[in-house]
């Protein structure tokens, strides 16, 4: 059995149909203390929409409240995801905001 699988039998029904969830806008919602249980779900979701199902990266938006968080974030998701991972938006909120205010 490979990899994905055995971590995708360890999801409860949410957080695999979120990894599954493919076509259209996805919303992950996460407080502060349900991160960590969130975090295998976004893992198994950017390892499987990025390299098996080919969602291109800069298709993906992860938003969260601190810079720090967002630093965290970011660097997270590049061990993951390698090469590509500079496109996917990570940023806080307020940042996302004006970048999209700025841009239109």
């Amino acid at each position: 059995m490979d990899r994905r699988m055995d971590i995708q039998d360890t999801l409860n029904k949410e957080q695999r149909e979120a990894v599954l969830h493919l076509k259209g806008p996805l919303l992950i919602l996460a407080g502060v203390m349900s991160l960590i249980l969130c975090l295998p779900a976004l893992k198994q979701f950017f390892l499987y929409g990025l390299l098996e199902k080919g969602v291109n990266p800069w298709n993906i938006m992860a938003i969260t409240f601190t810079n720090k968080a967002a630093g965290e974030m970011r660097e997270r998701i590049d061990k993951m995801v390698g090469f590509g991972s500079e496109s996917i938006w990570v940023s806080t909120f307020h940042s996302s905001c004006v970048r999209i205010l700025r841009r239109y």
